[in-house]
């Protein structure tokens, strides 16, 4: 009687081809370099001239806690693989050529600190699962083609202090929701397609250093609140359609360095409040709206073209 060895070392092999197959990689080859899974914290290729895609084996690095490709010139989707570097807490692709949607996988990485997708031509909407990330500090989704509007849930993330969601398509309102923010210091809503009021609840952003609102289609008028910003430097609200005289309280926002409210539909008389900023050296941009005059001797020569044809 023959012994079945053979057939023995036939089923051995099988069994571990099939074993092997389903064990995690221990390297991961990205761009012609071979990386150690075990190994690799931080991947920072930026400023690389990479091409082509971003592989879908970058989701094996699992240690992964920055993966920074910015500054390159990368295309195709965000692979949803990188939803699988659950320790990631800083994800730049930053400046890259980077198409379609953000992947869903992106909002379960709970402990991202830094999300920065500025400058691509990402589309879709940001969804309410936004909220899950509420360890961010930054949130940069700049000069993309993104659409719809800005959820409420984004008033979940109470530790940013940089929300950039400028130069996009983005429609809707601004949710009040926004008030909750009350670490931001750079609030950048420009140049998208945004109606509705400026909601009194901004007046709650009392770090705020920069807050651009302009290139919008808002209505209605700038809410007395605005003049709780006392560290606001900067103020864009221009190219909109604002109504109703500038509140006084905009006086209070003596560290101003630069104040946009051309293009816009105001009316009524400019407060004398607003030499406390001239005095500051302020530059003040308020030309082609409906103030009436006798105009503060202060920024006479600023006024610049008003309509004054529903003026006493």
């Amino acid at each position: 009687m023959k012994k079945p060895y053979p057939l023995l070392s036939v089923l051995f092999l099988i069994f571990w081809g099939c074993e092997d197959k389903d064990t995690p990689p221990t390297e991961v080859t990205l761009w012609g370099v071979v990386y150690s899974v075990e190994e690799t914290y931080i991947l920072n290729l930026q400023s690389n001239q990479l091409t082509g895609s971003i592989p879908s084996e970058i989701g094996n690095l699992t240690n992964l806690t920055e993966l920074r490709l910015h500054n390159n010139q990368l295309t195709g989707s965000i692979p949803p693989e990188i939803g699988n570097l659950t320790n990631l807490t800083y994800l730049n692709l930053w400046n890259n050529q980077l198409t379609g949607n953000i992947p869903e996988s992106i909002w379960d990485l709970v402990e991202l600190v830094r999300l920065d997708l500025d400058v691509n031509q990402l589309t879709g909407s940001i969804p309410s699962e936004i909220g899950n990330l509420t360890n961010l500090t930054y949130l940069e989704l700049r000069n993309n083609q993104l659409t719809g509007s800005i959820p409420p849930e984004i008033g979940n993330l109470t530790n940013l202090i940089t929300l950039r969601l400028g130069i996009n398509q983005l429609t809707g309102s601004i949710p009040p929701e926004i008030g909750n923010l009350t670490n931001l210091t750079y609030l950048y809503l420009h140049d998208n397609q945004l109606t509705g009021e400026i909601p009194s609840e901004i007046g709650n952003l009392t770090n705020l250093e920069r807050l651009f609102l302009n290139g919008n289609q808002l209505s209605g008028s700038i809410p007395p609140e605005i003049g709780n910003l006392t560290n606001l430097e900067r103020l864009y609200l221009d190219e909109n359609q604002l109504s109703g005289s500038i509140p006084s309280e905009i006086g209070n926002l003596t560290n101003l360095t630069q104040l946009g409210l051309n293009e816009n539909q105001l009316t009524g008389e400019i407060p004398e409040s607003i030499c406390n900023l001239v005095e500051n050296n302020c530059s003040i941009y308020i030309s082609n709206n409906q103030l009436c005059p006798p105009y503060p001797s202060c920024i006479e020569e600023w006024v610049g073209v008003q309509d004054i044809t529903n003026c006493n």
